[in-house]
């Protein structure tokens, strides 16, 4: 694999890290509160006007039509100037390359733009109280009237779902129909009639889930993303990203792990030579996520599809950010209590517990990795 980057690319980049280094925000407040949301919104705006916000999507939808290369370059650089967490992320890394594959035109223009300006911020809709990590499980129905769909039902761990305008997900709208089938993916508008949200504090306190409840919500035709009983196959198309590149990027890790050794350098009598070992161990996996990001950007340019190997991808980031949490820990000692604000390494810590959770258990994650690409029996 050719790991040189063209004298293009190398623009790119210098020209992204001028603008983030001059203007990445420093010390703001947390993004799921109610003080640290709108600034973070301010944020994902400058990043819009000056077209860094989604560089590529198309430019019609205020994108720059680069390459997943070219995004992976813009996300190291964004991690590498401390860039804050993206409270658009839902959006911009999952509901927007599915529309822009599953939508009609119209979708395309009334969403995206707004979508990628902050404008419209998006949460998810997927897990329910009942259901668990197992998605085909769900018992939220959506009942045919004239003009649309009415949703009835329950949501919840949706991530910013208590700061959101709108939310996505699938729902039932055939009865008799189990597991993958008779599934629809909606588009929910959360200011609708009927629809309930109550929010969900974090182990860190901060409001970052939320409870839907949806009670005969009407949701027009034109808010079906695809076809009607096929959303399963719509949603494989959101999940893949989240449990891939896009919600966690390389450029995440190797930050971090730069992190952890600058730590460890400035703390030499907290480290023996195990607690180097590991720092050693992490930063080498950082750079193997970020090489296996590079070995799948030329596969997806080959037209190749990468499908379950987006497992791996999700395995191999949600142990990886918590073992670089655990060390850096272990290196603050009794000082990790006092890392609490603005996003240091024990608050992110507590929300890092979550990743073998959310997006597919690890263990849901094994067995694709056994049954799809090893090809082991099923028990």
């Amino acid at each position: 694999m050719d790991l040189e980057y063209t004298p293009e690319q190398q623009s790119f980049r210098a020209e992204a890290r001028a603008f983030l280094e001059a203007h990445v925000p420093k010390n703001l407040p947390p993004l799921d509160t109610p003080e640290g949301f709108p600034l973070h919104v301010e944020w994902e705006q400058l990043l819009f006007d000056n077209r860094w916000a989604v560089v590529d999507w198309p430019e019609k939808y205020g994108g720059r039509d680069c390459s997943l290369l070219e995004w992976l370059i813009f996300e190291e650089e964004y991690y590498r100037a401390g860039g804050p967490q993206r409270a658009t992320q839902n959006g911009i890394f999952l509901l927007g390359p599915t529309l822009l594959k599953f939508g009609s035109e119209e979708q395309k223009d009334r969403i995206l733009t707004k979508m990628a300006r902050a404008e419209e911020l998006w949460c998810q809709g997927w897990s329910e109280p009942g259901a668990g990590s197992d998605l085909a499980a769900l018992t939220s129905r959506a009942d045919k009237v004239d003009g649309g769909f009415k949703l009835y039902g329950a949501k919840t761990w949706s991530t910013r779902g208590t700061f959101s305008h709108k939310t996505f997900g699938l729902f039932r709208t055939d009865p008799e129909s189990e597991r993958h089938r008779g599934l629809t993916y909606f588009l929910v508008d959360l200011q609708a009639e009927g629809i309930g949200v109550r929010p969900i504090n974090k182990l860190d306190g901060d409001e970052g889930f939320a409870e839907v409840y949806l009670d005969g919500v009407f949701v027009p035709d034109r808010d079906v993303l695809g076809e009607v009983g096929k959303g399963w196959n719509v949603a494989m198309a959101t999940t893949g990203p989240e449990r891939g590149l896009t919600l966690r990027s390389p450029g995440r890790f190797l930050a971090m792990a730069d992190r952890l050794v600058a730590l460890a350098k400035d703390r030499p009598d907290a480290c023996d030579d195990r607690i180097r070992d590991r720092v050693a161990d992490h930063w080498m996996k950082a750079e193997a996520f970020r090489q296996l990001g590079l070995w799948t950007d030329r596969r997806i340019a080959a037209g190749e599809d990468v499908g379950a190997e987006s497992s791996v991808m999700k395995l191999h980031w949600s142990h990886l950010d918590i073992d670089l949490h655990e060390t850096a820990l272990e290196i603050l000692g009794p000082d990790a209590e006092s890392e609490m604000k603005n996003g240091a390494w024990m608050k992110s810590y507590l929300f890092g517990l979550a990743n073998p959770i959310w997006g597919g258990t690890s263990e849901i994650q094994r067995n694709i990795v056994a049954e799809r690409i090893l090809g082991l029996p099923r028990k």
